[in-house]
């Protein structure tokens, strides 16, 4: 059976049992163990105090060695030249020279390509070359320039030699489409001038 230690009371000397902390006959708050409790608590605590110092010094320790890790020497330049092969030195120089580029022939100078001409020019109708026809008042009718060579980058103009007869206006930017409209009745020429190159065609317009 355990035997509980008795404090003494500081202020009035009475004894009360240690599990009490304030004394039972003047209601002290006890502030020490008293002479007559047992001391073997007090090296409890002292040996539990000095093993946690010593836990928190040994992690301190711990960490410590991590974070500085362990002292590698640097590498001895000496030792690697020791056993070195000079046809490496050799070969490495060679390695290191850049092989002379060589010099491309000179270009020959391109020479300008001459202008194309026009040799021929028609007015064309569904694939048929027009040199007269005949169409109702009002009603349009669609014509083509067929240009040889064909593709050349030329001006393509349309006329009409009688704007009171006829009107005639291109049908795309180029210029190799026109549409003729026919305003009056009369017979008038549709021109066709593409370069040095010149067609024409009657346009006769009748009543509808």
């Amino acid at each position: 059976m355990a035997i509980i230690n008795e404090i003494k009371c500081s202020r009035c000397d009475r004894k009360y049992s240690g599990v009490r902390s304030r004394c039972p006959y003047c209601g002290a708050r006890r502030i020490s163990r008293g002479k007559y409790s047992d001391d073997s608590e007090n090296a409890k605590g002292k040996m539990l105090i000095s093993v946690l110092i010593m836990a928190v010094l040994a992690v301190g320790a711990g960490v410590l060695m991590l974070s500085t890790g362990p002292d590698v020497p640097p590498p001895d330049d000496g030792a690697s030249l020791i056993g070195a092969n000079p046809e490496d030195d050799i070969n490495s120089e060679h390695s290191l020279t850049p092989e002379p580029t060589p010099t491309p022939p000179p270009e020959e100078p391109e020479e300008p390509a001459l202008p194309m001409e026009v040799t021929s020019v028609k007015i064309v109708y569904d694939g048929r070359t027009l040199t007269d026809f005949t169409q109702p008042r009002g009603v349009p009718i669609e014509l083509r320039a067929s240009i040889e060579p064909p593709g050349i980058d030329v001006e393509i103009v349309w006329e009409s030699e009688n704007p009171d007869v006829f009107e005639a206006v291109p049908v795309d930017v180029g210029g190799v489409g026109v549409k003729v409209t026919g305003i009056a009745n009369g017979d008038a020429k549709l021109i066709l001038r593409v370069g040095n190159q010149q067609a024409e065609c009657w346009v006769r317009i009748r009543n509808p």
